[in-house]
């Protein structure tokens, strides 16, 4: 199950990361990623990583919509049961890529995704 995203509800999203959004900033998406989370706002990709043995380092990464120059999702195959979304950041040569278990609709979050990048 490494590597594997799930959905979470954007309530409890805000929630527990309301601290990290600015004011009338929402959330609209967010996935769990084992410790880790992404969270897709009205305004920019937040990545959460959860560093170390105990997760109390914590690294929040923010991307502006706008600084994002392409994206991709692979789809599960019959083997592979897991989807990816790579993301490219502008400067970036090597994208961030996450993966998705079979809860998560990858459909979905391309959609959310594009909408977000082509504003």
């Amino acid at each position: 199950m490494m590597g594997n995203a799930s959905k979470l509800d954007p309530r409890d999203a805000a929630k527990e990361f309301g601290r990290l959004l600015a004011h009338g900033e929402q959330i609209h998406a967010a996935y769990q990623l084992v410790r880790d989370s992404f969270l897709f706002t009205d305004r920019r990709l937040i990545l959460v990583d959860k560093q170390g043995v105990t997760g109390k380092k914590v690294e929040y990464h923010s991307v502006p919509y706008k600084a994002i120059t392409q994206f991709s999702v692979e789809t599960a195959g019959h083997f592979d049961l897991d989807a990816e979304l790579k993301i490219w950041v502008s400067s970036h040569d090597v994208p961030i890529a996450k993966q998705f278990g079979k809860g998560v609709d990858v459909y979905e979050v391309q959609a959310l995704l594009a909408a977000f990048v082509s504003r």
